[in-house]
């Protein structure tokens, strides 16, 4: 870098400019260096975004705030959801989605247990879809509503390391 300034600076003074000129052209030149290598970079070998997946859980009105967390038992047992899916892959996929309900939460996913539900996602690349979910529960107790997001792959659906959680309490 300390070469390149002074060969600016040399081409300054051979067209004339001052010092405080100088040094200021030497920058400017510099930059543009710079910003030219980086930008041929992107250029040759551009670079992809990595692929990744989105999962989440919205209230009934569409929205992250109202969440279900207290539902009495045989009264207003049942709640909804929408569970939402992200397509962020280079090329269409085929989605599930696995509800499952437990008592107490564990350490690793996917679950070991069987799924209450399970919604199928078809999702073009770059896109999202979204489906509701209504679910009742019962049993007095506190439960974790786990939401596993699985992807197709080579005709088997394997787990996509997304899921969500949403802790609900039943009361009498």
């Amino acid at each position: 870098m300390p070469r390149l300034l002074e060969s600016a600076k040399k081409i300054g003074r051979k067209i004339g400019s001052n010092e405080e000129n100088i040094f200021i052209s030497s920058v400017f030149i510099a930059l543009i260096i710079v910003a030219s290598v980086v930008g041929a970079y992107y250029l040759i070998f551009n670079p992809q975004p990595e692929e990744y997946n989105t999962l989440y859980i919205l209230d009934s009105k569409e929205q992250a705030v109202d969440y279900p967390l207290v539902l009495v038992a045989e009264q207003n047992s049942t709640f909804s959801v929408y569970v939402a899916v992200e397509n962020h892959m280079n090329e269409d996929r085929i989605y599930q989605v696995r509800v499952k309900i437990i008592e107490n939460l564990p350490a690793l996913f996917p679950l070991d247990i069987d799924s209450i539900r399970t919604y199928d996602f078809f999702i073009p690349k770059g896109e999202y879809d979204q489906k509701q979910v209504t679910l009742t529960e019962n049993n007095t107790g506190k439960y974790a509503v786990i939401f596993e997001l699985w992807i197709e792959d080579s005709g088997e659906f394997r787990f996509a390391e997304n899921y969500c959680v949403l802790k609900i309490n039943v009361i009498n």
